[in-house]
């Protein structure tokens, strides 16, 4: 089967990933909860977060909030840079049965920057918080999966970021010599 078709073939599957999953918000405790995670995901969460930690604890939480903002900086120029690049259009702008629950950030859908931000903050703020993991790993899961049941983005969109946030986020603890995480 020639590569047009695969794609082709993927972009129907992940359409009606999309759809099922979208369909979901018809219920508003569903649409609400997903709906507060990604509005928290946007940036809200993460400034909470880094503001804790660095009142809690001082020049250490400096230091790991300092990683976070950087690694977030590069993660920004990543996505933004793909996302003029591929030009994806969200599945909500491509299948009309697909609703967007919450007013998308850009126009493009590959990568999201909400997954990839979530999966590389939460790398990065557990490799000098373990203990935090607890919240800041279904947070993650969580926003990632908000992006596909509001209608922003494909299945695919999310992985990608997946992968990219891990990458960078090992990459960006590995040069800076913690590597109690990777």
């Amino acid at each position: 089967m020639p590569v047009l078709q695969r794609l082709e073939r993927l972009i129907q599957h992940e359409s009606g990933w999309c759809l099922r999953a979208n369909h979901a918000c018809t219920r508003q405790y569903i649409r609400a909860y997903f709906a507060s995670v990604s509005r928290l995901g946007d940036g809200v969460f993460w400034y909470v977060l880094m503001a804790v930690l660095v009142a809690v604890d001082g020049y250490h939480g400096l230091l790991a909030t300092a990683h976070m903002a950087i690694t977030a900086a590069i993660a920004l120029l990543m996505y933004k840079g793909l996302k003029r690049w591929t030009k994806r259009p969200r599945p909500c702008a491509a299948n009309p049965e697909i609703r967007a629950w919450v007013a998308p950030l850009d126009e493009f859908s590959f990568p999201s920057g909400h997954t990839l931000h979530a999966v590389s903050f939460s790398i990065v703020a557990v490799a000098y918080y373990p203990m935090l993991a607890w919240l800041l790993m279904p947070f993650a899961v969580s926003v990632a999966m908000s992006r596909v049941v509001l209608g922003l983005h494909y299945p695919s969109d999310v992985i990608a970021a997946t992968g990219i946030g891990i990458g960078l986020s090992s990459a960006s603890l590995w040069l800076a010599g913690n590597t109690t995480f990777i």
